[in-house]
């Protein structure tokens, strides 16, 4: 359902010289030993300082899955890459907040599966009720019956698990 707004990421990002002189040292600030690669934790960390959050052990993995060429770890040109789309996904869905905010009426910081098929109600009531419950679980990564916003951003910066 999401996976077509995160096609539009597959384009190559625009990022600037600033940009990528940032991504660079922050590369070699992580780069623990100078090995010309990052690691697994190397990478953690990097995160933490280009986006101020720590990513999950699925991001991670997603991220590592893409752009790992060899099982050592992300070289410079694949973490500028890496970090591009990321800068590029979190400007392209930069009111995803506000989205989930909207579709979480109770402010539970949860969507409930009752919460989606409102939300479709009043933006697409021509789309069947099975259509929309698929797409609850498609949303749902973790299977509780629960969308935290955390799913909800992941299924709209990466797409879709299925």
């Amino acid at each position: 359902m999401f996976s077509a707004a995160s096609n539009s990421l597959c384009s190559k990002p625009q990022v600037s010289d600033n940009d990528k002189k940032t991504f660079l040292r922050v590369f070699q600030l992580c780069d623990e030993g100078n090995k010309g690669y990052l690691s697994r934790e190397d990478l953690k960390v990097a995160v933490v300082m280009l986006f101020g959050y720590k990513p999950s052990k699925l991001e991670v993995d997603s991220m590592l899955s893409s752009f790992m060429i060899n099982t050592t770890g992300v070289t410079s040109d694949n973490f500028l890459k890496m970090m591009a789309l990321k800068k590029a996904a979190q400007l392209s869905f930069g009111n995803q907040r506000e989205i989930f905010s909207v579709f979480d009426v109770h402010c539970r910081g949860f969507l409930t599966l009752e919460d989606f098929k409102r939300a479709f109600r009043q933006v697409a009531p021509h789309l069947s009720e099975r259509t929309v419950v698929e797409a609850f679980r498609e949303v749902d990564q973790d299977s509780d019956g629960l969308v935290s916003y955390k799913d909800f951003e992941f299924v709209l910066n990466y797409g879709a698990s299925t």
